[in-house]
């Protein structure tokens, strides 16, 4: 977990950089592929997952290191020959476990955040799951392990193969020749990311495309079909948390107002999207049926809305940073009540994007869990050694982003209002 906290340290601030230049770059082109608010819900997004990540909140049934003991016929010496192998293990593991997530109604909870926004950036790459506590599917591992792969080999190495799937969300490299055949491209996830009908569940591959090729789910990008981004579900909301979450809740709630037994046990391991039909007729989602006429999730924004959820953005990153830099210290269950801070502040911030009045509630119950904290340690998690006053410092943000926030939510009541007493009944 500390070594993960220190080389994300460093990864954040890239990823960062990266997605600013390329909404400078689209807006220098004119082709601006990143809306703010998107860009935002993507970013809060990364930081819930790899907050998750670091504290280790997640459990696997059968680890890689069990698997390594039960299964290893030989032991690879060569070193540079155990990573390659390991890479290509994880890249075809990779390849299942995310066909699997597409292709069943349980898994898919645990991939539609990647989905969700209607855009295709260099952000969205960064909208990962929380929603996935155990981990099943170390068996697509089998390979390595049956090779000795040794765990440490695969720890090291699965980072980089998450870190190598990030360039590739981007509208703003077109085809690459060659490459197309042996790597995954711009074009080939721009593909997977797309709801057309022509391109629905294709390109599952992570690194290299000819695990499509093989197994029957390969589809090159057209030129007369141009890419249509989302989920035909929409998520209807910049709260990275709720979305993650979205799906299961209507699984859990198809399971429990179906009438058939049989439908109650099979919902969950049907094909994605497939609800028992008394429960679809009574009670109907809204699904894109045409994706080239649809209205894109956009509420009304202000400047100084956007301009404060970047800073809550910003003091966001801070936390984390802060976290990771210093888990080992702060330890156990420090890490973990600074975590609980960590998704509040993102549900809290996000709850106010969607102007939403509730955010208000989130926002007291993340600034009084604060201060709770400060006054029971007289300090930050130890952040005293920075900065001596910093517990007087952050008493303050955090009243002022509680008088900030119910600020909006007033505003955005009474603009709502007036919005709705303009408008006439109809009858």
């Amino acid at each position: 977990m500390e070594t993960y906290g220190k080389i994300l340290l460093v990864a954040m601030p890239v990823f960062l950089a990266l997605v600013l230049f390329e909404k400078w770059w689209g807006w220098k082109k004119g082709e601006d592929t990143v809306r703010n608010m998107d860009m935002i819900s993507s970013l809060s997004s990364g930081v819930t997952n790899v907050t998750k990540d670091v504290l280790g909140l997640s459990l696997a049934i059968i680890s890689y290191g069990w698997l390594v003991k039960q299964v290893a016929i030989i032991q690879v010496n060569n070193i540079w020959l155990t990573y390659v192998i390991a890479f290509l293990a994880l890249d075809f593991s990779g390849y299942w476990i995310h066909r699997i997530q597409h292709e069943y109604n349980f898994f898919w909870n645990n991939h539609i955040i990647h989905h969700s926004s209607e855009e295709f950036n260099l952000a969205c790459a960064l909208r990962q799951s929380v929603a996935g506590f155990v981990k099943l599917f170390v068996v697509f591992l089998l390979p390595a392990a049956i090779l000795g792969v040794p765990e440490k080999v695969i720890a090291i190495v699965a980072p980089l193969h998450l870190f190598a799937q990030f360039w590739y969300h981007t509208q703003h490299i077109n085809k690459m020749g060659f490459l197309e055949k042996i790597i995954v491209t711009p074009s080939h996830h721009r593909v997977h990311h797309a709801i057309n009908k022509e391109y629905l569940d294709k390109n599952y591959s992570q690194i290299f495309i000819w695990w499509d090729k093989w197994f029957g789910t390969y589809q090159e990008e057209l030129k007369e079909v141009k890419p249509v981004y989302g989920i035909t579900r929409p998520a209807q909301t910049w709260n990275p948390i709720k979305i993650n979450f979205q799906h299961l809740w209507l699984l859990i709630k198809d399971a429990w107002r179906t009438k058939s037994w049989k439908d109650k046990l099979r919902i969950w391991l049907m094909p994605t999207g497939w609800r028992p039909n008394d429960v679809e007729e009574k009670y109907p989602v809204y699904k894109i049926e045409d994706v080239y006429h649809f209205t894109k999730y956009n509420p009304a924004n202000s400047k100084a809305l956007m301009a404060w959820n970047w800073v809550q953005l910003i003091a966001l990153l801070l936390f984390v940073s802060y976290l990771f830099a210093n888990i080992s210290y702060i330890g156990s269950p420090g890490m973990f009540l600074y975590g609980l801070f960590v998704f509040l502040h993102v549900y809290a911030f996000t709850d106010l994007a969607d102007r939403n009045a509730s955010a208000i509630v989130w926002e007291l119950i993340k600034d009084i869990y604060a201060i709770g904290i400060i006054y029971k340690q007289q300090d930050w998690f130890g952040a005293s050694k920075l900065f001596q006053d910093i517990a007087q410092v952050m008493i303050a943000y955090f009243i002022v982003s509680a008088i900030v926030t119910a600020c909006f939510v007033v505003k955005h009541r009474k603009e709502d209002m007036t919005i709705g007493a303009a408008t006439p009944n109809v009858v």
